[in-house]
C-alpha cells in the first residue's frame, strides 16, 4: 500500500470563494493527487498525493495553479555543504534535501560546495539543516550580500573556505612521516637492501593513518551511517586493510621471535593517505581559482561613498546610501552604486563590468554603473539603484546562480555516482576472494582488493562537469557575456541557426539623419533650416537632424511661431520665409510641387548613385522610402511663393561590428535570418548589406515566436538575439535566447545569454565560449570514465600497488580542475585580433 504525503502550497491571488474552487479543481486534475483542500483565510492548499511521487509531481501542482490564473509562493535559498569529497556525496546531499517536504528542486555543486535550492515558502531552514546533517553533512545558510568589499579582502567567507592552510601544513607533515617508509623501497630499485624496522615502521604510520587520516574515517562513518558510500569510505577501508595486515605480520613475526621479517605494508597506507591529502589540496587550490572572475567581480564594490546631504558633503559606508542621494565621484574613485550623471563629464572604465576595454565618455544625464572606475572629471551623480538592485549585485548573482545549477549532461555522471562505491566495493571484495581461493596468496589477494578502492575515483566525475561551468561562466563575464545557466551554455555549441531582431540590435536603434538631397542648397544650408524648425521639438527625428547640425559646427538660426501639425510636420517663420518640413502628403496639401524639379545634385550623404541620369525629388523620396527610410520634405514660402529647397531621409544606421559578426557566424556554419517588424524594403536593405541569409519582414511579436519554432521543427537548434519587450516570446521559444543588456529588463529575464554591451560580434563569442566550455567538460567525463574503466581492472588483475593507485587517484582529480583552468585563457575574437597585432 502506497503511503501518503501531504504538501501545503502557499497560494498567492486568490479573492473569493470562487478563486478556492478554481484552485482545487485545477489541483485535482494533476495526476497522482488524491485530495486538495484550499483554504482562503490562511492562502494555502493541502494537497494528499503519494509519498513517493510527492516531488516529481511539485513542479505539476505549480504549473496546475499557474494555469488557473494564480501563484505559487516558492524562493530560492543556496546552502553552504561542508564535508562533500566526491560525487557520491553529492548525490546524497540531493536525495535528503529532496525528501524535505516543500523542497521542489535541489542541485548541488561539488566544485563551489553549495546547494541550490527551490522551495516553497514557509519551508523552515532547520528542517533543511536536519536533513543535510541526517546524511553526514553540515550545512548552513549562505546569506544575501549587499555589503562592499576592497581589492584588499575580495574573499567572501565561502570562497575563502575552498582553501584551508591548514590542510598544506596536514600534507608536509604527511609527507615528512612517510619518507622514511618508502626509501627501503627506492633503495631496492638500485639493489641496496635496507629495512627500516617493523616498530618503527607502525610508529612512523600511525599518526598518519590516524591523525592525519582521521577525516575519511570520519566521513566514511557518515555516509555509512547515512546507508551509503563515498571516496572516503574506500580510502579508509583500503588503507586500514593494509595497515591491519602489517600490524598483523608484524605481531605474527614477534611472536615467531624470528629476525627475518614478512614485508609489511605500511608504507602503502601511509604513503596513500598522504598522496590523497596532497591530491585533495591541490584540488582545494585548483578550485579556489575556479572562482578568480566571481572575486574580481565582488573586488568591484565600493565600501563607501561621499555624499553631498544639505550642502555637506560626508562619507559613508555604501550599504546607507539611498535612491536619490547625490554622490560626488572624484577623478580616480569607484562609482558606489548606480546612477544618472547630473553635473560634470568624464571617462569611465567599464572593462571588468562589460568587457569594453576603452573607457566610455559620460556627460550630463549619462547613465552610471557601480563599479566603474572614474578616470578624469569630477562627476556629480543620482543614486538610481543601491543595494541588491545595482547592475554589479545583479551580475554577481547572474554568475553565482550559473555556476550552482548543472547542466544537462551531468544527468549520466549522477547515475554513475548513485552507483559507484557499492559496485567499486563488489568488485573489491570480488578481487580479495579471486585471487585469495584461486591464487593462493591471501596477502596479494589484500594488497589488489586495496589497489581496486584507492584507484577508484568518484571525485573526478564530481568535479568534470562544474569546475569547467565555473571557469566557462566566469571568464565569459569577464568579457561581457553573462550566461545565466548551465543548459544555455551546454547547448550554445550546438546552435544551428541565430535569428536577429533587426532595430536596436543589428542597428543603432534610433533614426539618423543619412541622406541630404537638394538641387540648390548644400548639406549645411538644409540642416540649419531643418535645424530652426525643429529645434523645440523632442520627436527622434528632431534629435537626429539636431545631432547633424551639431556635427556639422552649424549655428541654429532662432524662429518664431514655430507649431506643430500633427500627422503632417511643423513649421515656423524665419525673417520673411516660412520654413515646412513635414511629410509628402503636406507638402501635396500645400501645393508644393515635387515631381518637376529635374537635375537634382546629390550629397555624399545619400545613397543614391550620383552617376544616374537627372530624377525628380518625387522619384527620389520613392527610391528612400522604397529603402525603408523615413522623408521629410522642407519647403519656403518665400513672398507668397512656394519652393520645395530638398528633402532629408533618417534611417536607423546599421551597427559599425555588424556585418563582422554576421560574417563571423557564418564561418561557424550558422545560418543567419532577421525577423522585423519594419516593411521589407527597411529589412531587405539592413539584411542585404550585411548578408544575412533569409529575412522575414512586417512580423509581429507572436509571430516571431512561431518562426523561431518553425525552423525548430525543420531540425535546427535555434538562437534568438534581441533586445526589446517584443523580442521576449521568440527569446523564451528559442533553444537559447541572446539578449542585449542595452534593451528591456524582460528581454534580459527571459534569455539564457545577456550580452553586456550591445555589440552583435559577442553573439559568435557566446558560442564560441560555449563550444570551448562543452570540449572541456567532454575531456573531463572522458578522462574520468576512462581512468576508472581502465584502472579498476588493472588493479584488480594485479598491475598496480596500492601506492601507485593512490597516485593515479589523486592525479585524476587535479588534472580534472586543471583541465578545467585552461579555460580562462580563452579570449574574445576582438581581443584576440587585437594581440596578433
Amino acid at each position: 500500500m502506497n503511503m501518503q504525503k501531504t504538501l501545503n502550497l502557499p497560494i498567492v491571488g486568490m479573492t473569493c470563494a470562487s478563486c478556492v474552487r478554481r484552485v482545487e479543481k485545477a489541483l485535482l486534475a494533476v495526476p497522482g493527487v488524491q485530495q486538495a483542500s484550499v483554504n482562503l483565510a490562511t492562502e494555502k492548499a493541502s494537497v494528499s498525493l503519494d509519498a513517493d511521487a510527492a516531488n516529481t509531481i511539485a513542479q505539476g501542482l505549480i504549473a496546475a495553479v499557474e494555469k488557473a490564473g494564480y501563484e505559487v509562493a516558492v524562493q530560492t535559498i543556496n546552502l553552504t555543504i561542508n564535508d562533500m569529497s566526491c560525487a557520491s556525496c553529492v548525490g546524497r546531499v540531493e536525495k535528503a534535501l529532496k525528501a524535505v517536504p516543500g523542497v521542489i528542486a535541489v542541485s548541488v555543486n561539488l566544485a563551489t560546495e553549495k546547494a541550490q535550492l527551490k522551495i516553497l515558502a514557509g519551508v523552515e531552514l532547520a528542517s533543511l539543516l536536519a536533513a543535510a546533517k541526517k546524511a553526514g553533512y553540515a550545512a548552513s545558510l549562505v546569506q544575501e550580500q549587499t555589503r562592499s568589499q576592497t581589492l584588499a579582502q575580495p574573499e567572501r567567507k565561502d570562497i575563502k573556505n575552498l582553501f584551508d592552510i591548514s590542510s598544506g601544513w596536514r600534507v608536509v607533515i604527511a609527507t615528512v612521516l612517510s619518507v622514511p617508509l618508502v626509501i627501503p623501497m627506492l633503495l631496492n630499485l638500485f639493489g641496496i637492501e635496507w629495512n627500516l624496522a617493523g616498530s618503527w615502521q607502525m610508529i612512523l604510520a600511525s599518526p598518519v593513518q590516524f591523525w592525519l587520516g582521521a577525516r575519511f574515517y570520519r566521513a566514511g562513518w557518515k555516509a555509512l551511517g547515512a546507508g551509503s558510500g563515498n571516496m572516503d569510505l574506500l580510502v579508509a577501508i583500503g588503507t586500514s586493510s593494509a595497515y591491519g595486515l602489517s600490524v598483523y605480520l608484524l605481531c605474527v613475526s614477534s611472536s615467531h621471535g624470528t629476525h627475518g621479517m614478512s614485508h609489511l605494508y605500511f608504507e602503502s597506507a601511509a604513503v596513500v593517505i598522504t598522496l590523497v591529502l596532497l591530491g585533495k589540496w591541490l584540488e582545494t587550490r585548483a578550485k579556489h581559482q575556479t572562482v578568480e572572475a566571481l572575486r574580481a567581480l565582488e573586488s568591484l564594490r565600493a565600501t563607501t561613498a561621499l555624499l553631498r546631504r544639505d550642502g555637506v558633503d560626508i562619507e559613508v559606508p555604501v550599504a546607507e546610501v539611498n535612491l536619490g542621494d547625490i554622490l560626488i565621484v572624484r577623478p580616480g574613485d569607484r562609482v558606489a552604486v548606480d546612477g544618472e550623471i547630473i553635473e560634470g563629464s568624464s571617462h569611465l572604465d567599464e572593462s571588468l563590468l562589460t568587457g569594453e576595454s576603452l573607457p566610455v565618455s559620460k556627460d550630463v544625464g549619462a547613465h552610471v554603473i557601480g563599479g566603474s572606475v572614474n578616470a578624469d572629471g569630477m562627476l556629480l551623480v543620482k543614486a538610481t539603484g543601491v543595494g541588491g538592485a545595482t547592475m554589479l549585485s545583479q551580475i554577481i548573482q547572474l554568475v553565482e546562480d550559473a555556476q550552482a545549477v548543472k547542466a544537462p549532461i551531468q544527468a549520466l555522471v549522477d547515475k554513475v555516482s548513485a552507483v559507484f562505491v557499492p559496485v567499486v566495493l563488489g568488485i573489491s571484495a570480488l578481487t580479495f576472494l579471486g585471487w585469495g581461493l584461486f591464487g593462493g596468496d591471501w596477502q596479494m589477494a589484500l594488497l589488489n582488493a586495496v589497489a581496486v578502492q584507492v584507484i577508484a575515483c568518484p571525485c573526478a566525475l564530481g568535479l568534470a562537469t562544474p569546475t569547467a561551468i565555473m571557469v566557462g561562466t566566469g571568464v565569459a563575464a569577464k568579457y561581457g557575456i553573462l550566461i545565466k545557466d548551465a543548459q544555455a551554455l551546454e547547448t550554445a555549441h550546438s546552435l544551428t541557426a541565430i535569428a536577429f531582431d533587426k532595430t536596436g540590435t543589428l542597428t543603432v536603434g534610433k533614426p539618423a539623419l543619412v541622406a541630404i538631397i537638394s538641387q540648390h542648397y548644400d548639406d549645411a544650408q538644409i540642416v540649419a533650416w531643418a535645424a530652426a524648425v525643429q529645434q523645440y521639438s523632442d520627436h527622434p527625428l528632431a534629435h537626429a537632424v539636431m545631432h547633424k547640425a551639431g556635427e556639422l559646427g552649424l549655428t541654429v538660426p532662432a524662429v518664431t511661431e514655430a507649431q506643430a501639425m500633427p500627422g503632417r510636420g511643423v513649421q515656423a517663420q524665419l525673417g520673411e520665409d516660412i520654413i515646412y518640413l513635414g511629410n509628402q502628403r503636406w507638402m501635396q496639401e500645400l501645393g508644393v510641387e515635387l515631381g518637376l524639379d529635374l537635375g537634382v545634385k546629390l550629397s555624399a550623404a545619400s545613397t543614391v548613385n550620383s552617376t544616374e541620369p537627372a530624377v525628380s525629388y518625387l522619384q527620389l523620396l520613392q527610391q528612400q522610402q522604397n529603402a525603408g527610410r523615413t522623408v521629410s520634405c522642407l519647403a519656403l514660402q518665400r513672398h507668397g511663393q512656394w519652393q520645395l529647397a530638398g528633402i532629408v531621409s533618417f534611417g536607423d544606421s546599421v551597427k559599425p561590428s555588424a556585418a563582422t559578426a554576421i560574417a563571423r557566424l557564418q564561418s561557424l556554419g550558422i545560418k543567419t535570418i532577421m525577423l522585423s517588424g519594419d516593411n521589407a524594403g527597411s529589412a531587405n536593405a539592413v539584411a542585404d548589406a550585411l548578408g544575412i541569409n533569409e529575412v522575414r519582414a512586417e512580423v509581429l511579436p507572436a509571430d516571431k515566436a512561431t518562426i523561431v519554432r518553425e525552423f525548430q521543427q525543420a531540425g535546427d537548434k535555434v538562437g534568438m538575439v534581441g533586445d526589446g519587450i517584443n523580442d521576449a516570446p521568440a527569446l523564451a521559444a528559442a533553444d537559447v535566447g541572446i539578449a542585449m543588456s542595452t534593451g528591456t529588463d524582460v528581454a534580459m529575464h527571459t534569455a539564457g545569454i545577456t550580452l553586456m554591451r550591445g555589440d552583435p560580434v559577442l553573439v559568435a563569442d557566446a558560442i564560441s565560449i560555449s563550444q570551448r566550455t562543452y570540449r572541456k567538460i567532454r575531456q573531463n567525463l572522458g578522462w574520468a570514465f576512462i581512468y576508472n574503466i581502465v584502472g579498476i581492472p588493472l588493479a584488480a588483475f594485479g598491475y598496480l600497488n596500492p601506492v601507485i593507485a593512490g597516485a593515479a587517484m589523486a592525479f585524476s582529480s587535479v588534472s580534472v580542475v586543471s583541465n578545467a583552468l585552461l579555460l580562462r585563457s580563452w579570449k574574445p575574437w576582438q581581443a584576440s585580433q587585437k594581440n596578433e597585432e
